[in-house]
């Protein structure tokens, strides 16, 4: 029996693609430290991230768009993207253990919502350090394509900071138009040129 962890990344922020990973760990897999991604330090998520894409029995991470956001919503993209993780694995997974309270529909496999999994079970930490490091990568690359915005310092979440870069500078093709700060700062816009 196959068990993989799945957990998610980036559902709150305003840019970005929504990430998500599953892992399959053997019972010996002897990675220490593993943990809810948000309690580790970015160099030690680095540090796992490498040790699980070398011992894990399987993993795949996966990504719905901005594009894909904004037409099926975050709840629904994140679902997404769950889905495509767990059918990516090789080997394929018999049970999923999903971070949180709902089950993508349509897995390939059985499908078990856990709250608070990534503190509970090894895999699903796994997964959620993936995800993370997966989606603070991309943020990177964007804060290279939009600079002024600071994507690698806040990763797209809400700041002060980033609020204030897309009052001055509008939304880019990185932003989510659906998320109420970004569709605001648009209709300002727009608005002015009438």
């Amino acid at each position: 029996m196959l068990v993989c962890g799945v957990d998610e990344a980036g559902r709150g922020p305003l840019a970005g693609s929504v990430f998500a990973a599953a892992v399959i760990l053997g019972p010996d897999h002897g990675i220490v430290g593993l943990a809810d991604s948000k309690q580790l330090t970015a160099a030690k998520r680095d540090r796992l991230f490498d040790e699980i894409r070398e011992r894990a029995l399987g993993w795949c991470v996966a990504s719905a768009s901005v594009a894909e956001i904004d037409q099926l919503n975050i709840l629904k993209a994140t679902m997404l993207a769950m889905h495509r993780a767990v059918s990516g694995l090789q080997p394929a997974a018999n049970l999923a253990l999903i971070d949180g309270n709902r089950v993508p529909p349509g897995l390939p496999c059985d499908g078990r919502a856990i709250v608070r999994g990534d503190a509970l079970e090894p895999c699903i930490s796994a997964a959620s350090i993936l995800a993370k490091v997966s989606r603070d990568r991309e943020l990177m690359a964007l804060d290279a394509e939009f600079p002024g915005y600071g994507f690698a310092i806040h990763k797209g979440y809400p700041t002060p900071a980033h609020l204030a870069a897309l009052a001055e500078l509008g939304a880019s093709k990185a932003h989510r138009t659906t998320f109420a700060p970004v569709r605001a700062q648009i209709q300002a816009r727009q608005g002015a040129f009438w």
